[in-house]
Order: C-alpha cells, then structure tokens, then sequence
C-alpha cells in the first residue's frame, strides 16, 4: 500500500513513525506547505527511505501524481474539509485526523460526500484503540460491571503544545475545545454506551487557557 502524507507537522510525523512499523506499508509521498515541516518529516523518515519519497507544497500536488493508494490527512483542522473535497475527487483511501471539520456545516457536508467516495474512509479516533480504554470498552459490553449507569469521561494532559503559526491557539482554526479535545471523549460514550445522546447538559469553570499570551497581538481563545 503506497501512502501519502498531507500534512507533516507533529501529527505527521507520528502516523510517519507508525507506517515505518507496517511491512506493508510504503510512504512515498508527503506534503506541507511549511518547508521546516517537509525537512521534518525527511528527519523522521531517515535518509533512506526519505530518498524515495517525493515531497510536494500542496495535497493538489500529491493528488495530481497519482501514486498513492491512501493518504493521512494529518494537516491543521481547519483545513480538513477544503482538503477532503479535494481527496474524495480521487479513488484513494484516506484517514483523516480528527476532529472531520471545525464547523457543522462542513461536517455534515463532508460526511455525506464519504458516504459516496469509492475508497476507505475513516477519521483517527484513536482513542478506543488505547489498551485501557479497549480493556474497558470490552468489559462493559461483556456486562462484567453490570448495567452501565453513568458514564464519566476526564483526561489529565498537557497544555495545549507548540504547532506551526500557533494555529492551534484560536478557536476559529480548531472549532473550539469541544471539537478538538472533546471529540474523542463523544465517541468514546457513543461507542461504551452504544446509543446517542437525547440530551445535552454542560457546566464549566471561568478558567481561559493562555491569556496571558499573544499572538499577532491576538489573545488566545482556547
């Protein structure tokens, strides 16, 4: 399977050191518009496979070569649904990360355009995948803890980290912390409790992360 990535920040160089791990994969094409990010993705790479892999400026560029047979779509998330116009235009598999679009409009728009594409379609919900979270996952459904009540999600992390033109810093370019971080806690309660939510109640502290930054003379908004 020959693959492409679009998009070779820090989330491209992961899937980058994910695929060297699969036999059957070969990536041998990559592209961003940020040359540091291209030069990053060559480092992860190493010299040798980097040789074989064709580095472009845009995903146009890499579609229109034609040698991939799926593509990563591990660009910043408000660039995700212009990008998949482009990619469900071709035959290709694609994995898109997370969150499929920063608004709902172009999620829905997006989702329906999938459900046409010829290829595979799947966007990176990781999460479930994790040995805990799948250990879990499979208890509940097994009925080992009984009839499941109440469901609570809550993750200790890090700060939000360092991208490229501090894209990640304003909600307008993540579709907000309900989008960017929240999304894998929705499909985890929609995947352990196997239904939909009816109902919605949210309730928050008045803590802002990082106004104390600037950016542009930008105050954050995450």
């Amino acid at each position: 399977m020959r693959y492409g990535l679009i998009g070779t920040g820090m989330m491209g160089a992961e899937h980058i050191m994910n695929l060297k791990l699969m036999p059957e994969a070969e990536i041998v094409a990559i592209s961003d518009p940020t040359p540091s990010s291209l030069d990053w993705a060559k480092a992860v790479l190493g010299p040798d496979l980097a040789a074989g892999v064709t580095a472009f400026g845009s995903h146009k560029e890499l579609l229109a070569q034609g040698r991939v047979d799926a593509v990563v779509i591990s660009s910043p998330n408000y660039t995700h649904a212009a990008i998949l116009d482009d990619v469900f235009a071709t035959d290709v598999h694609v994995l898109c990360e997370k969150p499929l679009a920063t608004t709902l409009a172009d999620a829905q728009r997006v989702a329906a355009a999938a459900q046409k594409h010829k290829g595979l379609f799947w966007v990176a919900m990781e999460y479930r995948y994790m040995p805990p979270a799948a250990a879990l996952i499979s208890r509940v459904h097994e009925g080992a803890i009984g009839t499941l009540r109440m469901l609570a999600i809550r993750e200790h992390r890090f700060p939000f980290l360092k991208k490229v033109g501090d894209w990640n810093r304003f909600a307008r370019n993540t579709g907000g912390t309900m989008v960017e971080k929240c999304c894998h806690f929705f499909d985890l309660m929609r995947l352990i409790t196997k239904s939909e939510a009816v109902r919605v109640y949210c309730s928050g502290a008045m803590d802002v992360n990082h106004v104390d930054e600037l950016y542009d003379g930008k105050r954050p908004d995450i």
